[in-house]
């Protein structure tokens, strides 16, 4: 799952979420701070209307939240939707320890505008997550 701060990116510079079942996201509201639901077909259900797409809370009666407005909700891809929404650009992913005790790193490989990029992070999704932000701000 990538950072808040890079999801928050994402969405601004134009990444749009249809939620399905398996999404993870969080309320952008003071009180939820930090917290991270997930999409169930049980317990957190999108329900799309003519106005908008809203989140409803099943089964959560001991809650003071029923429903949240899609606008409200910060969508937290993970490793394999930010590689899917890559698409054609991707070209790898690469696991890369540095030094003989070193921390881990992955190395994503992206051509855009034609020319192969490099994101580097210590978890794959946040490195996916710059090369997707990057893709987007070349085609806005």
């Amino acid at each position: 799952m990538i950072s808040t701060a890079l999801a928050s990116r994402l969405r601004t510079a134009g990444l749009t979420w249809a939620p399905s079942s398996g999404d993870a996201f969080q309320i952008a509201r003071e009180d939820f701070e930090g917290d991270v639901f997930t999409v169930s077909d049980m317990t957190i259900e999108p329900h799309h209307y003519p106005s908008g797409t809203i989140l409803g809370f099943n089964g959560t009666t001991e809650w003071a939240l029923d429903s949240v407005s899609l606008d409200d909700a910060l969508w937290l891809p993970r490793e394999d939707q930010l590689r899917e929404l890559l698409r054609g650009a991707f070209v790898s992913l690469a696991r890369v320890q540095e030094g003989l005790r070193g921390r881990t790193v992955y190395r994503v490989t992206a051509r855009i505008d034609g020319e192969e990029r490099t994101y580097s992070s210590d978890h794959a999704a946040e490195a996916y997550g710059e090369a997707l932000l990057e893709l987007i701000e070349s085609v806005s």
